[in-house]
């Protein structure tokens, strides 16, 4: 026996086996390491070419270097949200990528992301590793296309009148091609993991939109002065910190929003979105209806596998409801264990089979207590109710307060269950609905 196995030291092979991207799904994990092992050969490959930089243009790296150091500085003194989050790091990363060879486009952002694990918050290695990667090959991507352009059309370096128009527009293209690049894999990273992850909330929110495109403005200008004179580095770097203050301002904005522990709407502005929705369909006469969704029995799960695992289910169970909802029906955590559905352009009847669709999703679907693989797994139960505007009631208040007896009568009728209150009935979906 071993000194490492009498002291209770774990062999390198269990430390493998104990690495967090193993309980990602095999999904996540071939792609994690597929693009990881891309980015290594892209690298490698373009290794040959970082001897042939002239000093001036190694100074312009270690210079740019510097400049996303700062910044990741100033990221530590904010904190790094959780999950998709804007940066502004394109104002640094995009030069190397066009006036420098492809190898030091890929590297930056690898040193750039180890500077981040190590200065603001340490996350699974696996995401940073991904992260790093899927930048690398954007960067090399814009990198390669630039060079292609440039090599046919003689712009390697910006001159007067229509050839700077030219030349600035085609610095342009090559960052749309390194974001399109980047957020592809990201997303597909993201759906894997989350079948009911919003691209439209993520990616074309109008704020979210407005600040892809003004970092991009940024970066092309920053390209151009340092293309033009190096030492305008200097000049870009208070404008850099400007957008990156505004990008943390909206993503500050965008959490004010949403829950935190499960990312839906938070009841306040659940309340405030449902009722412009409510007014909107009274004033058009189009149908709605709402619905309050509750866990049965959720407390036994904080009782007795404690409140991670139950944070756990919650995040489980809104998952499972975006599941069935359109871009635009409206989902909140409304508080505790129970969440509210706003469904437009929806009657009762089309609204009796959304519910009955969760339901029964949630009740068949095994929840893991653990993110370990193989944990242990409970099953949940939810009960519904459900209200439809009528041509009498046309608030919200009253909408809430009738989802909320039906909810009641499932509850009280033996829970898992969905009832339904309209203008002249009561009843339970699972009897004479059909569906």
């Amino acid at each position: 026996m071993t000194l490492a196995r009498r002291v209770g030291v774990a062999s390198p092979a269990s430390a493998v086996r104990a690495w967090p991207v193993w309980g990602i799904g095999r999904w996540l994990v071939i792609l994690v390491v597929s693009v990881t092992a891309l980015d290594a050969i892209a690298i490698g490959a373009a290794a040959r070419t970082a001897a042939s930089v002239h000093p001036e243009q190694l100074a312009v790296f270690v210079a740019l270097l510097a400049c996303s150091a700062l910044t990741v500085e100033m990221t530590r003194r904010a904190g790094e949200n959780a999950g998709l989050t804007k940066d502004v790091f394109a104002a640094w990363e995009l030069p190397i990528a066009i006036l420098l060879p492809p190898f030091y486009a890929m590297v930056a952002p690898i040193l750039r992301i180890i500077l981040t694990q190590l200065r603001v918050v340490r996350i699974p290695v696996h995401r940073r590793v991904f992260t790093a990667a899927a930048l690398g090959l954007s960067y090399g991507s814009a990198s390669l296309v630039f060079r292609s352009v440039s090599r046919i059309a003689l712009m390697h370096q910006p001159g007067d009148g229509i050839h700077t128009l030219v030349w600035i527009l085609t610095v342009a293209a090559c960052g749309l091609v390194q974001w399109a690049v980047n957020h592809g894999l990201v997303l597909l990273a993201i759906k894997g993991s989350d079948l009911t992850a919003s691209v439209r909330t993520m990616l074309l929110a109008r704020e979210q939109v407005h600040n892809d495109v003004t970092e991009l403005c940024v970066a092309v200008l920053v390209t151009l002065g340092i293309a033009t004179n190096p030492f305008s580095i200097a000049f870009a770097a208070p404008f850099v910190t400007l957008l990156q203050r505004s990008s943390r301002h909206a993503q500050l904005v965008n959490d004010t929003r949403l829950d935190s522990k499960t990312r839906l709407l938070n009841a306040a502005t659940w309340e405030r979105e449902a009722g412009a929705e409510v007014t909107r369909a009274t004033r058009t006469s189009t149908p709605l209806a709402v619905a309050l969704i509750d866990i049965d029995n959720f407390k036994s799960v904080n009782d007795t596998y404690g409140h991670l695992a139950g944070d756990r289910a919650l995040r489980a169970i809104s998952s499972t409801i975006k599941i069935f909802l359109r871009e635009y029906d409206l989902v909140g955590r409304f508080g505790g264990e129970e969440f509210s559905l706003l469904l437009p352009q929806t009657g009762v009847q089309d609204a009796r089979r959304v519910a009955e669709r969760i339901r029964a999703h949630i009740a068949e679907t095994p929840i893991e207590v653990a993110d370990k693989a193989g944990s242990e797994t409970i099953s949940l139960t939810v009960s519904i109710g459900v209200a439809a505007l009528s041509t009498t009631g046309s608030q919200l208040t009253e909408l809430l307060a009738t989802a909320d007896a039906a909810l009641y009568r499932a509850k009280h009728s033996g829970r898992n269950q969905v009832w339904v209150t309209t203008d002249t009935a009561s009843f339970n979906s699972c009897v004479d609905s059909g569906g």
